[in-house]
C-alpha cells in the first residue's frame, strides 16, 4: 500500500515520489552542510556507529539505497573496505555531488559506481549482493513494503540490511523536545541554509509520521528479514537496524 510519507494516510504513490525529487534535487548543494548543522554534528556519530554495526568483508558487494551525495558510500568504504558499492539514489543532483567526492578520493580507492534508482523497483538481479546500507531513505519511500521486499530479493542468503533512520525517543520528556525541535528548528535551518524552509516542513512531517524502532522492525520481518535488531543513538532521535535474510528456505527462493 502506497502512502503519502509526510502523513502516514494512503495516497498516490507518486504523490510521495514527485515531491521527494523536487525537494533533494533542489537542495542537494546543500544537504550535507544541512546535515552538519541541523544536527549539531551527531550525524558522524551515527555513521560510525552505522559502520561499526555493518557486517561487511573486504570481498563483500554493497549496495547502498538512497546513497545521496555519498555519506553512507564512503564511510563504508573507508571503514570497512568492500570489493565495491553501487551508489544508487533517486534523486540525479544529489548523485552529482557523489560523484565529485569520489572523483576527490573520497573512497580511499574501493571502487564505487552509481547509478539513478528507485528502491521500490531495483534493476539489479536476485541475489546479487552481500550487503544493502541504507540511511534516510526508507521513510521517504511511499510504498516500504514494496521496498523492503525489492531488497530482500537483491540480497543474497545470509546477508544483511543495515538502516540509520530517525526514529522514536522512547523518553517522554526527550520526545516532547525533540518533536519541539523538529516542528520549529528544522524548517529555521532548513530555510536559512537552503531557503527552501517548506521542503524541510515536510521533513519534519515524515519524520513524525514514520514508525517507531518496533514499527520499522516489523516492517522488516513482514518483508521476510529475521533476526532483526536496533540500537538508538542520541537517546533514540536515531537509530541504526539490522536485518537478515535468511539461509534456506525463502532465503534461498529468489536464487533459481
Amino acid at each position: 500500500m502506497a502512502i503519502d510519507t509526510a502523513t502516514g494516510k494512503e495516497a498516490p504513490a507518486e504523490v510521495s515520489s514527485e515531491r521527494v525529487k523536487d525537494i533533494f534535487s533542489a537542495i542537494a548543494k546543500k544537504y550535507e552542510r544541512f546535515n552538519a548543522v541541523s544536527s549539531f554534528g551527531a550525524y558522524k556519530v551515527w555513521l560510525a556507529g552505522m559502520a561499526k554495526q555493518a557486517p561487511i568483508s573486504g570481498t563483500d558487494d554493497v549496495l547502498d539505497i538512497a546513497g545521496g551525495t555519498g555519506d553512507v558510500t564512503f564511510t563504508m568504504a573507508r571503514a570497512k573496505r568492500p570489493a565495491h558499492i553501487q551508489c544508487t539514489d533517486l534523486v540525479p543532483e544529489m548523485l552529482d555531488v557523489a560523484r565529485s567526492h569520489y572523483a576527490d578520493g573520497a573512497s580511499e580507492g574501493v571502487p564505487v559506481d552509481f547509478e539513478v534508482v528507485d528502491a521500490q523497483d531495483i534493476p539489479y538481479a536476485s541475489c546479487s549482493y552481500d550487503a544493502i546500507t541504507m540511511a534516510y531513505g526508507i521513510r521517504n519511500m511511499p510504498d516500504r513494503p514494496r521496498a523492503l521486499s525489492e531488497m530482500f530479493r537483491v540480497l543474497k542468503p545470509g546477508g544483511a540490511l543495515v538502516c540509520l533512520e530517525f526514529s522514536t525517543p522512547p523518553n517522554r520528556v526527550w520526545r516532547a523536545l525533540y518533536n519541539f525541535y523538529l516542528k520549529h528548528l528544522i524548517p529555521f535551518w532548513g530555510g536559512l541554509i537552503t531557503g527552501d524552509r517548506e521542503g524541510f516542513v515536510y521533513l519534519a512531517r515524515s519524520i513524525k509520521a514514520f514508525p517507531n524502532q518496533q514499527g520499522l522492525a516489523a516492517l522488516m520481518e513482514q518483508a521476510g528479514f529475521e533476526r532483526v535488531s536496533w540500537k538508538n543513538y542520541t537517546g533514540g532521535i536515531a537509530a541504526v537496524h539490522v536485518a537478515y535474510k535468511p539461509e534456506g528456505g525463502k532465503g534461498e527462493a529468489d536464487c533459481g
